[in-house]
């Protein structure tokens, strides 16, 4: 936490500091000692703006560096055994120094500036480090209480110059001090980071305490006494004096309150020192749920975490899959002795039964071991028991409360990365089968013809809709010699893959046989023979099959189990249904007997239409059929039109129909139009 008066950046204060320690030199130069007011207040100004920016300066550079405390604490006391060392031992030879200089002297002017910068930047970092401790860990904010302090610091500090003019105005300083002295006991108190450190920091922390407090003292004694070093730092500035004086009292109240408070953390810290790696492990536990999805490697990180917080000897993880437990990772412990340990907890308890972590005692055991006591903790996911976290100890002291609800917790970590190893091994299984799928539909549409023939004689229109990422419905068409156009439409019963397979092979065998045969009913005979070895009891194709003759306009059709065929002709619809059963049911004479095959004449105008019950059965969302009655009435509406528009009309109302409720089955439209104008004859 930073004071608004703290807003400069660190080169503007640095320049400052270093602008501000020029005039004040050059001030000494000029003015080396000062007894009257005016003077002494204006060296007093130079010197506290100095001191202030230096302070500036080194508070951004304690703050940003991110010491520990203990580093702090350290760094303070080589600052004040150098202190001490300056007070206690260079006095002599300050006293050679100055011997036969005077207070105006050229010399004693740049010696004493010298003396006084390393007590400036020394007091600086001291202070830096008082301000960093006291903000540190705190979570409201105590700035008001520092600010306090620090206001009546100066005015402490600035009150000694008037008791260095006007001796007789003394208690005006004392009582200041007096208020100091109280605000920095209560501001000592502070120390909420002691609770933090782990027991080993603490147990330093306190001989370190005992050192400083020691330290810190004597140099109250050592800045307070009439020496030569004193009598230079108080000719310099009365206001720095007092400040160090002010410093050393706030080391010693400050390090003395550390030490009692530190000793009355000590009972309770290897309680918090558990307890932070209780929490810090969690934690690590957490982002390696994010960011590890090898399931392998959290569960070795869960078992170790286990032995190092719970104290335990040993830890191992059973996972469970599809009904079946095994060992998914051990710490100190073979996989052979932990499989065989699991059994005999199996053996003797009922593992579906424990809903929280039991522990449990090898004694009652009929087996020896080399474990005293266990911890079982459930993986549970939606109050599914997907594997156990165990803990084991060779000492006879049991699991206590703590221990429990640690174990618990890293088996609840676990169960979730089970469950994501489980999830994750789905979806990369359901991305497989996508881009499977995805294959598997770039093959259907290029077996669907690209685009329709292009015949002079003939309009062809045609849509195709998988109700899945693939589909069984079929058509196609086959240019034949003798001006001749083979076309075929089927249904494959189901849908999906197992459809999609089927349709393919059906591709070929009517590819295949339509350039051997030219009759549809032979066709179609030929087609389920070969079906025989493809097809099981549970599937078959339903499929029209027709050749056209191109020169009279003639259409031989017949048609295996399929919707029927439509004739349009001067607004009329003429549903062509020879008989016929689907490929696939009956491999025998009976087959060929069922089939049919019929001729229709086509004449101008006249429209063949072919489609698969996709479009029949559309469902809407009362489930109620699109139905053949709305079907032929669309026809009839635009049967003037072109085939195209009317292919498009037909499907715009199957999915205004089917609005809300999701296609159910593959939709497929094959139109053709007869054009020859010659062809007049009436049937």
């Amino acid at each position: 936490m930073k004071s608004n008066f703290l807003q400069f950046s660190r080169k503007r204060k640095l320049e400052k500091a270093i602008t501000l320690s020029v005039i004040l030199f050059l001030y000494k130069l000029i003015s080396p000692y000062n007894t009257t007011l005016i003077p002494l207040l204006i060296n007093e100004v130079i010197v506290i703006s100095t001191f202030y920016f230096i302070t500036l300066y080194t508070l951004e550079f304690v703050g940003n560096k991110k010491y520990s405390p203990l580093s702090l604490i350290l760094n303070a006391g080589i600052l004040n055994a150098i202190i001490f060392f300056v007070l206690a031992v260079i006095t002599l030879g300050l006293n050679a120094i100055f011997e036969g200089l005077t207070a105006e002297n050229f010399m004693y002017s740049i010696a004493s500036t010298f003396y006084a910068y390393i007590f400036m930047a020394a007091l600086a970092y001291i202070f830096s480090v008082f301000r960093t401790l006291f903000f540190l860990r705190q979570k409201r904010n105590p700035r008001f209480y520092f600010n306090t302090m620090i206001f009546f610091f100066l005015l402490t500090s600035v009150s000694n110059n008037f008791i260095f003019l006007y001796p007789d105005v003394d208690y005006i300083k004392s009582a200041f001090l007096v208020v100091t002295i109280l605000l920095i006991a209560v501001n000592s108190i502070r120390v909420p980071w002691i609770a933090f450190l782990i027991k080993k920091e603490k147990i330093y922390l306190l001989i370190i305490s005992i050192v400083l407090s020691v330290l810190f003292a004597v140099n109250i004694g050592l800045s307070s006494s009439a020496n030569a070093s004193n009598k230079v730092l108080l000719m310099f500035s009365p206001s720095l004096y007092q400040f160090l004086n002010l410093l050393m009292i706030y080391g010693a109240i400050f390090f003395g309150i550390i030490f009692f408070t530190t000793l009355f953390h000590l009972p309770t810290a290897e309680a918090f020192d558990r307890k932070a790696q209780e929490a810090s492990s969690l934690i690590d536990l957490s982002k390696l749920l994010t960011q590890v999805f090898d399931f392998k490697e959290l569960a070795g990180t869960i078992t170790e975490m286990t032995t190092q917080v719970c104290n335990s000897d040993s830890a191992w993880l059973i996972s469970g899959k599809n009904g079946a437990m095994s060992l998914a990772a051990v710490k100190n412990i073979g996989y052979l002795e932990a499989d065989k340990m699991f059994s005999l907890i199996s053996s003797k308890e009922n593992l579906n039964s424990i809903v929280s972590v039991k522990t449990l005692t090898l004694d009652s055991f009929l087996q020896p071991a080399n474990f005293h006591s266990l911890a079982v903790a459930p993986l549970k996911v939606h109050d599914k028991i997907n594997g156990y976290l165990i803990a084991a100890r060779k000492s006879e002291d049991v699991f206590d409360d703590d221990d429990q609800k640690a174990i618990g917790a890293f088996a609840d970590y676990a169960a979730i990365a089970i469950e994501n190893a489980q999830l994750l091994e789905e979806s990369i299984e359901k991305e497989r089968l996508e881009k499977e799928l995805d294959v598997a539909r770039e093959i259907q549409y290029k077996i669907i013809p690209e685009k329709t023939p292009q015949i002079k004689e003939l309009e062809i229109s045609s849509v195709f809709i998988p109700a899945f990422e693939v589909g069984g419905d079929y058509y196609d068409f086959f240019e034949l010699g003798n001006e001749r156009l083979g076309f075929v439409i089927a249904d494959v019963s189901g849908k999906g893959i197992s459809a999609a397979f089927i349709m393919a092979e059906t591709k070929g065998i009517f590819e295949s046989i339509s350039r051997l045969i030219d009759s549809p009913k032979e066709v179609l005979t030929k087609a389920n023979e070969v079906l025989r070895s493809s097809l099981n009891r549970k599937s078959f194709v339903t499929a029209i099959y027709g050749l056209m003759d191109l020169r009279s306009g003639t259409v031989y059709l017949s048609r295996a189990g399929h919707t029927p065929a439509l004739h349009i002709r001067d607004n009329k619809v003429e549903q062509i249904r020879p008989d016929g059963m689907g490929l696939g049911l009956d491999f025998t004479e009976n087959f060929n007997c069922s089939l049919q095959e019929t001729e229709i004449k086509l004449k101008e105008n006249d429209i063949l239409l072919l489609f698969t019950d996709g479009i029949t059965e559309a469902k809407n969302s009362d489930l109620e059929d699109f139905g053949f009655e709305r079907f032929e009435k669309i026809i009839i509406e635009f049967t003037g039109k072109s085939i195209d528009d009317l292919s498009n009309s037909i499907m715009k109302q199957v999915t205004i129909f089917s609005q809300g409720n999701p296609q159910h089955d593959d939709i497929t439209l094959v139109i053709f139009k007869w054009c020859k104008k010659n062809n007049i004859g009436e049937f």
